[in-house]
């Protein structure tokens, strides 16, 4: 018999139906008992008269929450159930796999452990409803991403994730073996997308695998993640990749809360809201001024640069300026940014990039590139870079590259801003840092 979802027995009253799916609770009463089963589109009571078969009332009777179960039987509809109004007369019940017991946790209990104690059972933490939706809004996200690059002439390419030498620095590299040579795992695909932009694409993104040895223990970190890309030719400045980038984000939102605006109700608490654009621009050097107007001191480390705090206030500022949750901060010295990013000919101290703050958290490094051949290198030498690592990146540019941009975005970090997640670990399938390879 074909399997039915539960979210469709509403059209199967008085039929005979097979459903699979999870044993959450079982009420066992003398005379019957009560199975409620999950799957993935929602709850439905399951009755079974104990006199009617009692073999099957024992089995049933050492089911432990979680089972996996397949059960048939006839759909009846009953106002005074309280999930759908209906339930499931029993006819016959198959026990795919019993769950062992105790849990080690219950996904369902009021108050669940810790975030690190999940992550050892996250096959069981992704049982919660709310960890369903949010991947199933994330498939919309990703949908809509690219949704909007092809209706706007964009290509997708994928490239390579090992690399014969850093892609922006010798920092946060994870280095391995590769037959006799060392090789690293891809810190962005950036060399890779402005090599696209040589060849003539014009237009292209990338949506893969990112690796950074960072020994940060925050909420907004990760060792492995999924980045965001995108690079587009003939620009003239870095606005134009802001512009690309508001408007592809508005879509993205619009398209979320077509989709999904009641379940983010739902599950997260509160509407969402689609970004009006464009979104504001704050020059850096301003934005020091403003956080000290509002007393707020950067720590003496980061100078030309934002701590995360700064990034939370400057969103208040915004919010309380603009009423809006985003904000471009512009213009960064080139002390805090690589040396492929263009400068400013009117201060060849800043550079013509960007970051993007949403709702006090950056999930953007964009900028217009240096797209010609001696000024690149002379900036990678004032890096303190070596030209012969990165001699075959530095060629792209020797026969003929436009000018050219683009951004890099974190798609677990858009997913925390989006549904206002307090930890990228609630918004990622498996995280990956400093002290966690497993599962």
């Amino acid at each position: 018999m074909e399997r039915t979802l539960i979210k469709d027995l509403r059209s199967k009253i008085d039929q005979t139906v097979k459903i699979s799916g999870w044993l959450q609770t079982l009420r066992d009463q003398k005379k019957i008992q009560f199975l409620i089963l999950r799957d993935t589109t929602g709850l439905v009571q399951v009755a079974h008269w104990k006199p009617n078969d009692e073999s099957l009332a024992e089995k049933i009777s050492t089911l432990g929450a979680e089972s996996a179960v397949s059960v048939i039987g006839k759909v009846i509809d009953n106002p005074v159930v309280k999930l759908n109004q209906l339930e499931i007369q029993l006819e016959s019940l198959v026990v795919e796999n019993a769950a062992e017991s105790p849990l080690p946790f219950d996904p369902f209990a009021e108050t669940l452990p810790t975030l690190d104690y999940r992550q050892d059972w996250r096959y069981m933490d992704l049982r919660r409803p709310v960890n369903y939706a949010l991947f199933q809004i994330e498939t919309t996200v990703e949908m809509a991403m690219r949704e909007y690059w092809t209706k706007n002439n964009f290509i997708e390419i994928h490239s390579p994730k090992l690399t014969g030498s850093p892609s922006e620095s010798g920092a946060e590299l994870f280095s391995l073996d590769y037959f006799e040579q060392k090789a690293y795992l891809a810190q962005s695909p950036q060399f890779y997308k402005q090599m696209a932009m040589a060849a003539g694409f014009e237009r292209i993104f990338e949506i893969g695998p990112v690796f950074r040895a960072d020994p940060s223990f925050t909420s907004r970190h990760m060792t492995e993640f999924t980045g965001v890309d995108m690079e587009i030719s003939w620009i003239d400045s870095h606005d134009d990749v802001m512009k690309v980038e508001e408007n592809w984000l508005q879509y993205i939102y619009s398209r979320v809360k077509e989709v999904h605006g009641e379940q983010i109700k739902e599950h997260f608490g509160f509407e969402l809201t689609v970004p009006t654009v464009p979104f504001p621009r704050i020059p850096m050097r301003e934005a020091v001024e403003i956080l000290k107007s509002r007393g707020y001191t950067l720590p003496a480390d980061k100078k030309g640069d934002i701590d995360p705090g700064g990034e939370r206030e400057i969103a208040a500022y915004v919010k309380e300026k603009f009423n809006h949750d985003f904000v471009f901060l512009t213009d960064w010295p080139v002390s805090v940014r690589p040396f492929y990013h263009m400068r400013l000919e009117n201060d060849p101290t800043l550079t013509r990039s960007f970051d993007l703050i949403a709702n006090g958290l950056e999930i953007t490094t964009g900028a217009q590139r240096e797209h010609r051949p001696d000024i690149l290198a002379k900036q990678a030498i004032e890096k303190g870079l070596g030209l012969g690592p990165i001699q075959y990146y530095l060629d792209f540019f020797r026969y003929g590259c436009p000018p050219h941009g683009g951004f890099g975005l974190g798609l677990s970090r858009l997913m925390m801003v989006m549904l206002n997640l307090s930890n990228i670990r609630e918004a990622v399938y498996l995280f990956r840092g400093p002290t966690r390879l497993t599962p």
